[in-house]
C-alpha cells in the first residue's frame, strides 16, 4: 500500500491557481464597483459569493490538499474572499445611503401646501328628513319603535281590521311571498304592524314614532314608487282624544315647517281608525294668502298624510282594554313631504342616488 502524496502541488488545482484565485477577486471587484441598485448588487453578490463562485469552488477544493499545503492555499483563497466580501459590504453601504436621500428628497412633504380639495359626497334628503322627524318627537318624549320588512299577514291586515276581502289586500297592491295562499307573509305595505307589534309586547302609555321602508306593487313613474318611506306616530293611554291629535301634529309641522304652520283634519276613512281624518298642513310657502301658488294650488292647505283614533277592533286584536284605554294613530309619506317641501317633480331623482340630487340638500334640510 503507497503513503501519502507528500509532494503535492497545490497549483496543478486549477481552482486553486493562484492567478484564477486573483481573477476572480478582480471579476467580482468590478461587478460590485459597477453594480448601480441594490437589486443589481443583490445579483452581483450571487455570482460572485454564492455556492457555485469560482472562490467558493476553490474554497472546497482545499479540503483534499496535503496537511503540508492546506495552510496556504487557505490563506490565500480566505484573504480573496474578505476581500471580495468587504468591496460588496462597502458597495451596499453606498446604495444604502443613496437609497436613503432618494427617499428623503422624493417622499418629503410640504405641510405649507394647501391639500387638493375632493369633492364631499351627500346625505340621502330621504335620511335627513327621517332622522329630522325622529328627533322632533323623540324631543317629545317619544320613543321609535321598528320592525321587519318582512311581515306576517295577520299583523299587516288582520289585526289592523282589513278583512280578507279588502281590496289592499289583493295583489295588485301587495308584495306576497309564494306561495301567496300558503305562506302568510307579505313585504309590508305600511309600518302600522309596528304599532301592532309595540301594543302586544307592552302596556299603555305608549308614544312611539315608527319609521320605515314599505312596499307596494306601483310601477315607477314620476309620482309613485313600489319601494317608499313613511313615518307613523302611534299613542295609548288613558283619556286620548281627537284634541291630543291635532295638538301633536301642530306641534310637528310647527317645527318641521316653521313656527305658526298648524294643520286642519278633514273627515275621511280607515279601517284601523274610528273617527278618521285627512291631514291637511298650512301652505309654508304663501300661507293662503296667494291664489297663484303652485305649491298649494292657491287653496292656502296641502293634503299629508292619514290620522283617527285607534279603532277599538285594532286595540283589542293588540290585547288593550278599549272601555279604559284610547288612543291616536297617524301617518305621513316621506318622499310626498320632500317632493312638496322642496318642490321635486320627479320621483326618479329620488330614488335613482344621483348624487347631484342629494348634494343640493347638504347635511341639513
Amino acid at each position: 500500500m503507497s503513503g501519502p502524496n507528500t509532494s503535492y502541488d497545490p497549483v496543478e488545482v486549477a481552482a486553486l491557481d493562484p492567478q484564477a484565485v486573483d481573477d476572480a477577486v478582480s471579476a467580482a471587484l468590478v461587478a460590485a464597483s459597477s453594480a448601480g441598485t441594490l437589486d443589481e448588487l443583490r445579483a452581483a453578490r450571487s455570482a460572485h459569493q454564492g455556492d457555485r463562485s469560482a472562490l467558493a469552488l476553490a474554497n472546497r477544493e482545499i479540503g483534499a490538499l496535503p496537511p503540508s499545503a492546506k495552510a496556504e492555499a487557505g490563506k490565500r483563497v480566505g484573504q480573496a474572499r474578505g476581500r471580495v466580501a468587504a468591496a460588496f459590504a462597502a458597495r451596499q453601504a453606498e446604495l444604502e445611503a443613496e437609497r436613503d436621500e432618494r427617499i428623503l428628497t422624493e417622499e418629503a412633504v410640504d405641510l405649507t401646501v394647501v391639500p387638493p380639495r375632493r369633492r364631499v359626497g351627500a346625505r340621502h334628503p330621504i335620511s335627513l328628513v327621517t332622522e329630522r322627524v325622529e328627533d322632533i318627537f323623540v324631543g317629545l318624549g317619544w320613543e321609535i319603535a321598528e320592525g321587519p320588512e318582512l311581515e306576517s299577514e295577520w299583523l299587516n291586515f288582520d289585526a289592523l281590521n282589513l278583512g280578507p276581502d279588502h281590496p289592499a289586500r289583493q295583489m295588485q297592491d301587495t308584495f306576497f311571498v309564494e306561495p301567496a295562499d300558503r305562506s302568510g307573509l307579505v313585504l309590508r305595505t305600511h309600518t302600522s304592524p309596528v304599532q301592532v307589534r309595540t301594543m302586544l309586547d307592552r302596556e299603555p302609555p305608549i308614544y312611539v314614532l315608527c319609521p320605515g321602508k314599505v312596499f307596494r306593487t306601483d310601477e315607477l313613474d314620476a309620482t309613485h314608487t313600489p319601494v317608499f318611506h313613511q313615518f307613523e306616530g302611534l299613542v295609548v293611554d288613558e283619556g286620548i282624544t281627537m284634541a291630543h291629535l291635532k295638538g301633536s301634529l301642530d306641534v310637528f309641522v310647527a317645527m318641521l315647517f316653521g313656527a305658526g304652520t298648524v294643520t286642519r283634519l278633514r273627515p275621511s276613512y280607515f279601517p284601523f281608525t274610528e273617527p278618521s281624518a285627512e291631514i291637511d298642513c298650512q301652505c309654508w310657502i304663501c300661507s293662503g294668502t296667494d291664489d297663484s301658488c303652485r305649491t298649494c294650488r292657491g287653496t292656502g292647505w296641502i293634503e299629508v298624510g292619514g290620522s283617527g283614533m285607534v279603532n277599538r277592533r285594532v286595540l283589542t286584536a293588540s290585547g288593550i282594554d278599549p272601555d279604559h284605554y284610547t288612543g291616536f294613530a297617524f301617518g305621513l309619506g316621506i318622499e310626498r313631504s320632500l317632493m312638496l317641501r322642496h318642490g321635486v317633480a320627479d320621483m326618479h331623482d329620488i330614488v335613482e342616488g344621483d348624487v347631484r340630487f342629494s348634494t343640493q340638500f347638504g347635511m341639513e334640510i
